[in-house]
């Protein structure tokens, strides 16, 4: 099982700068216990943590003695990290973050073990853009006649200083205008994400970051995209296929759990059969009423793009045929207009009134947990948050041997974790879909 095998740190320094102004370069790659890599589609930012084991004398890179990893640099937060693992297998790619564009950043330092002969801390890494984000405000007026999208693209470039080449954007068709009233861009993109229609497909957008770079991705589209070029396909272990035998040992399920598998109650405190979507305005004190904002997962179904079958409302043994799941709001949701934001003249454009996408947007959020599953498996660094995997799980009756055809089928990655340490590198996923079973 050559992917589980432990990986070779070709690179693990890091970097402060000194008082005269010259950076001095501390080789970890030696001390590195753990490393753990981290991509999520609900956050912005990717991030890592290294924990270090220090013993004996310590050097720097020009050969200096130092007192200590920890207090010899001395590590206090902002420091620069060079990191490059290489592929165990010729099927993963190396992970390289030793460019000026992806090197990590020192967010937190923990000192957890020091005795004068050996110390052991954990440094906490985020990419540089998410320090920016920190220190940066959103304070232009953004034109009414641009698409939501080249506002996302302007925002990375401009207000996150990003060096990161190229930008995964997929193009929305509603314009808006609005003003960044000192908001933090990653606050910004997030909130644009709700708001934003796609080309095709429903609305629902995610903004984060991968290993590749940002992406603002619709739902439907990483969907779409992602049944057309599966990453990779994982097999429950003792479940046999004549025509999958080969490579079986990278593709093996080694560890999984459901954490979530169509939690009724949980669905209609979301309101995600059917919501009331109350809007109010502050300046004309109106609200919209029941009907108005009444929005129904009939309103989406047929028109979304989906992991497995057609979603349905769950139909309750009862007599009473008033007591439908699918037309009674099981949740109110208040939001404020945008009045004050917008920019001027921006209520008189036809999609600058964004709640219509809203709508649609947070039903489909919701749907996407329909099932959720944690899983471990070997070390795959070609995957990043997004891709469309498909899993095979047994059916209940080991013996018979059959695929579980209601469990099994695409996901979606929400999070991953790459994990290495000297015994072994592995995998660990969170994935989401929206409907149950397998579909081609």
């Amino acid at each position: 099982m050559a992917a589980i095998l432990p990986s070779i740190y070709e690179q693990m320094s890091i970097s402060a700068e000194t008082t005269d102004g010259s950076d001095r370069v501390l080789d970890l790659k030696l001390g590195v216990s753990k490393f753990n890599y981290y991509e999520d589609l609900f956050s912005p930012t990717i991030t890592a943590q290294l924990l270090v084991t220090s013993a004996g004398k310590v050097f720097g890179k020009k050969g200096e003695e130092l007192d200590s990893a920890y207090s010899g640099l001395p590590i206090r937060g902002g420091e620069r990290v060079s990191i490059t693992i290489k592929n165990n297998t010729d099927k993963n790619i190396p992970l390289e973050f030793d460019t000026p564009e992806k090197y990590f950043y020192v967010s937190n330092v923990s000192r957890l073990y020091g005795d004068g002969s050996k110390e052991i801390f954990s440094l906490d890494l985020v990419s540089r853009e998410a320090i920016t984000n920190e220190t940066s405000r959103v304070v232009k007026r953004f034109p009414k006649d641009a698409k939501i999208s080249q506002h996302v693209k302007t925002i990375i470039e401009n207000n996150l200083a990003s060096t990161i080449k190229e930008s995964d954007i997929d193009e929305t068709v509603n314009e808006y205008g609005f003003i960044g009233n000192l908001k933090k861009p990653f606050n910004v993109l997030v909130w644009l994400a709700s708001k934003s229609q796609p080309e095709k497909g429903l609305p629902g957008y995610f903004f984060y970051q991968t290993k590749d770079g940002f992406k603002f991705k619709s739902i439907d589209a990483l969907i779409s995209e992602g049944k057309e070029n599966v990453k990779a396909e994982y097999f429950e272990t003792n479940y046999r296929e004549s025509s999958k035998l080969a490579d079986f040992a990278d593709t093996e399920i080694l560890q999984y759990n459901v954490i979530q598998n169509n939690d009724l109650i949980t669905k209609l405190a979301l309101g995600q059969f059917s919501s009331h979507f109350m809007e109010f305005d502050p300046l004309l004190g109106t609200f919209t009423t029941q009907e108005q904002g009444k929005f129904t997962l009939d309103d989406i179904t047929n028109k979304s793009i989906n992991l497995g079958e057609t979603p349905e409302v769950p139909k309750l043994l009862t007599d009473d045929t008033t007591q439908n799941l699918g037309t009674l709001p099981s949740r109110i949701i208040s939001m404020v207009t945008d009045r004050g934001v917008l920019e001027f003249g921006a209520d008189d454009v036809k999609n600058s009134k964004p709640v219509r996408w809203q709508r649609q947007a947070y039903m489909r959020y919701q749907l996407l947990f329909t099932q959720m599953v944690n899983m471990v498996v070997p070390l795959n660094t070609n995957l990043i948050a997004g891709d469309i995997i498909k899993v095979n799980f047994l059916h209940a009756n080991i013996e018979a041997k059959e695929k579980d055809r209601k469990q099994s089928g695409f996901y979606m990655i929400k999070e991953l974790c790459h994990h290495f340490d000297p015994n072994q590198s592995l995998t660990s996923l969170t994935l989401i879909r929206d409907t149950f079973g397998e579909v081609t």
